[in-house]
């Protein structure tokens, strides 16, 4: 029976609707929290210190999340873009084409005008990469929510391109925020990865030797200077996704069935409450429409991304190197680049680890204040066009049943 509540529980957090609703419901406790008369423990509990002195680690609390627990998040992101890549969407040339070049655009037009927008401002040297990413949880969740009348392939576009997103601003935190870097360490980083990648090739599938792989690969980022969320992907990456033939299910397969629950139920609302403590006083309404920083991030996010995903899916399908997904039209993909706006997870990250150092932290603060309201403000204008699609597209359907009938 405690078995059966398990799996019921697992499977319903896998839903999109579920996690993004989590996000939702965390952030608004922070908010709630953070602007509350207890915000001042609020604080308390986000920056207090937790060691680990034999392995000389000392992080706050939130940092503990942002690092840690947003690890199993991005691993779980890198076993769905491995699969992605080998038995889904992604590998065929073809329709995997279309959502790469619209990630690109996607990235490289916010970057590009948050980069002019704040030219000069202390941090824009690496808080450019603040509005590049899509909130994979969030989107997919709206998407649920307003959008299940339209076409499957609107959910796979969406998907890959999110995946794709992602993966290049896991990229970008990697390069961007890497100051000193210990070869050795990266080296032992590197032997846990080519551990983990031979023992896959081997078929070994004892948790005794992942974990500690997992674990120590985590710790040698840390201590090299890399952000180690990115252990999280490069073991995704790692995993074997093609099951043997007296296996059920691939190991991708079961341990995406095994961390995403965890992922959508536990890391990623854990992060969203760490990091979207963001204290609205009057002061920084204003600054959020006349501060560079802030315009920066809203005007890149709003306008930037959408431009960025739609423009290049448009000259992508004009000269023919792309299809536009099956059964939707050019007002079905605009709505879904809206969708892109929505920066949540990984652009509060980047926000944390661009403008942490800035002055007094109000400068962190604002461009999450920034990110909040424009995910927010992206998520409802997204939902609007889903619906006034989703009731085009049911509009159809009717009428082709109906023709059918006669």
């Amino acid at each position: 029976m405690i078995r059966q509540v398990r799996s019921e529980l697992s499977r319903y957090l896998r839903t999109e609707t579920v996690g993004g609703a989590l996000i939702l419901i965390a952030a608004a406790v922070a908010l709630l929290w953070v602007n509350s008369p207890w915000g001042e423990s609020y604080s308390a509990m986000v920056h207090t210190v937790v060691s680990i002195r034999p392995l000389h680690l000392e992080l706050t609390l939130d940092h503990w999340v942002g690092d840690g627990l947003l690890a199993v998040f991005f691993f779980v992101v890198g076993l769905e873009l491995k699969r992605e890549l080998v038995v889904g969407e992604l590998a065929d040339r073809k329709r995997a084409t279309l959502p790469v070049i619209a990630a690109i655009g996607g990235v490289v037009t916010p970057g590009i005008m948050a980069g002019i927008i704040g030219f000069g401002i202390p941090g824009m040297e690496r808080g450019w990469a603040i509005p590049v990413a899509t909130d994979i949880a969030f989107a997919l969740a709206v998407l649920a929510l307003t959008g299940s009348r339209i076409p499957p392939g609107a959910r796979v576009f969406l998907l890959s391109l999110a995946v794709v997103d992602d993966m290049m601003a896991i990229l970008l935190i990697a390069v961007l925020f890497t100051t000193t870097l210990s070869l050795l360490w990266l080296l032992a980083a590197f032997g846990c990865f080519a551990g983990w990648a031979l023992a896959q090739h081997k078929r070994i599938s004892t948790p005794a030797l992942y974990l500690p792989l997992a674990l120590v690969s985590w710790y040698a980022l840390h201590q090299a200077g890399v952000h180690p969320t990115l252990a999280g992907v490069v073991l995704g990456l790692l995993t074997r996704v093609r099951p043997d033939p007296d296996e059920r299910e691939a190991p991708a397969t079961r341990l995406e069935h095994l961390f995403q629950p965890v992922s959508a139920g536990l890391c990623v609302p854990l992060f969203a409450l760490f990091a979207a403590g963001v204290p609205f006083h009057a002061a920084l309404f204003g600054e959020l429409f006349t501060d560079r920083l802030a315009l920066a991030v809203i005007l890149a996010l709003l306008i930037g991304k959408p431009l960025g995903i739609f423009g290049m899916s448009w000259v992508a399908i004009r000269l023919g190197i792309a299809t536009r997904p099956r059964g939707l039209d050019w007002r079905d993909v605009f709505a879904l680049s809206v969708l892109g706006a929505i920066g949540f997870t990984v652009s509060l990250l980047v926000a944390e680890l661009a403008l942490d150092d800035i002055g007094d932290g109000s400068a962190v603060e604002l461009a999450k204040a920034a990110v909040l309201v424009t995910s927010m403000a992206a998520s409802l204008a997204g939902s609007a066009l889903l619906w006034r699609r989703g009731r085009v597209h049911q509009a159809r359907r009717d009428a082709r049943t109906l023709h059918r009938e006669q």
